[in-house]
C-alpha cells in the first residue's frame, strides 16, 4: 500500500458499513472544524474505501467542501482554523508531526470548481506539478515528452490537442482546461484524486466528457466528489455521504441512498424539499 512521506458532543449517525475485504483510503475519527468561533464540522467519522469513487452532497454551507479540503489540509491556509480529531490518510495520521505537508499533496491532489490552467504552455503545464516537487530534474526531454502523452491520453486529450503542445492553455475550452487539470495531476501518482465540483462551470456536453473522465479513474485512484448535482450524483458515484449542518447524516451505497434513504433529511434533501 502507498504511503505518505513524512517530515462538544453531536449526533453522529454510523457510517457505511465496511467489510474485511474493504481497503480504506481515507478515515475520519471525531473530526471538528472552526473557522473563528464558527464550528463547521462536528464530530465527523467517516470511512471513505479505497479505489470506487464517493460522493459528497448536501445544502450549500453543509460543510462539504471544508470536509474534502481538510483531506489534504488545505484549510489551513486560512489562518483562523482550527481542528480536533484525526484524519487517516492510507493509515497515517495526517495531523502527526511528522508529516509532510507538501508530500501529502502530492498524494492528494485536488482539482478545484473552475478550471485553472496556468497561463503558459499545455505541455508546461502538464509537467508543473512535477517541477513544484522536483520530480522531473532526472528526466531527459523525450522522457519529459513520454510523461505529457500518457497523462494527456489518460485524460483523452492528446489527439486533441498533440499538434499544439506549446500553444496556452488557456486558448482551450472549458471541458478541455478542466482535463487538462486533471493531467496535471497524473504525473505525480497521487493515490486519491480530490473534486470540488468539477463540472460547475460546463454546459452539457462538458459535463457528460468529464463525468466520463472521471468514471475512467475508477479503480486506479479514490475519487472524493462534491457535487450539488443529484442526477450526477446518482450518475458518476459508487457510495454518497449526505450531510447537513457540518453533521454526517448519512453514508450508504448510492444506489441504496437514492432508493431507499435511511433518514427523513436524507430523504427529503433528495426530493428537493430543501436545500
Amino acid at each position: 500500500m502507498s504511503t505518505i512521506a513524512t517530515e462538544s458532543s453531536t449526533t453522529q449517525y454510523p457510517p457505511v458499513e465496511i467489510s474485511l475485504a474493504d481497503e480504506l483510503s481515507i478515515q475520519t475519527r471525531g473530526l471538528n472544524l472552526w473557522y473563528g468561533d464558527f464550528q463547521a464540522l462536528m464530530d465527523v467519522s467517516v470511512n471513505i474505501k479505497k479505489g470506487i469513487i464517493t460522493g459528497l452532497i448536501g445544502p450549500s454551507g453543509c460543510g462539504k467542501t471544508t470536509l474534502l479540503r481538510c483531506f489534504n489540509r488545505i484549510n489551513e491556509r486560512y489562518g483562523n482554523v482550527r481542528t480536533t480529531g484525526d484524519i487517516e490518510i492510507l493509515d497515517k495520521n495526517i495531523y502527526d508531526s511528522d508529516v509532510s505537508v507538501r508530500q501529502l499533496r502530492r498524494s492528494v491532489g485536488m482539482v478545484f470548481q473552475r478550471p485553472n490552467p496556468l497561463p503558459i504552455s499545455i505541455f508546461d503545464n502538464v509537467l508543473f506539478g512535477m517541477g513544484l516537487h522536483d520530480a522531473h530534474k532526472s528526466l531527459s526531454r523525450s522522457e519529459r515528452a513520454d510523461v505529457v502523452e500518457m497523462a494527456l491520453r489518460e485524460v483523452d486529450l492528446w489527439n486533441t490537442v498533440k499538434d499544439r503542445l506549446k500553444a496556452r492553455a488557456t486558448t482551450l475550452t472549458l471541458e478541455q482546461q478542466q482535463k487538462l487539470c486533471i493531467a496535471r495531476l497524473l504525473p505525480l501518482k497521487p493515490d486519491i484524486i480530490l473534486m470540488d465540483e468539477p463540472c460547475s462551470a460546463l454546459d452539457a456536453e462538458g459535463i457528460e466528457k468529464v463525468e466520463n473522465l472521471i468514471e475512467s479513474l475508477r479503480d486506479e485512484y479514490t475519487v472524493v466528489i462534491v457535487t450539488h448535482n443529484m442526477a450526477q450524483a446518482r450518475r458518476a458515484t459508487d457510495e454518497c455521504i449526505f450531510m447537513l449542518l457540518g453533521e454526517i447524516i448519512e453514508h450508504s451505497k448510492t444506489s441504496e441512498m437514492f432508493l431507499n434513504p435511511q433518514h427523513e433529511k436524507t430523504e427529503m434533501y433528495i426530493q428537493g424539499r430543501y436545500g
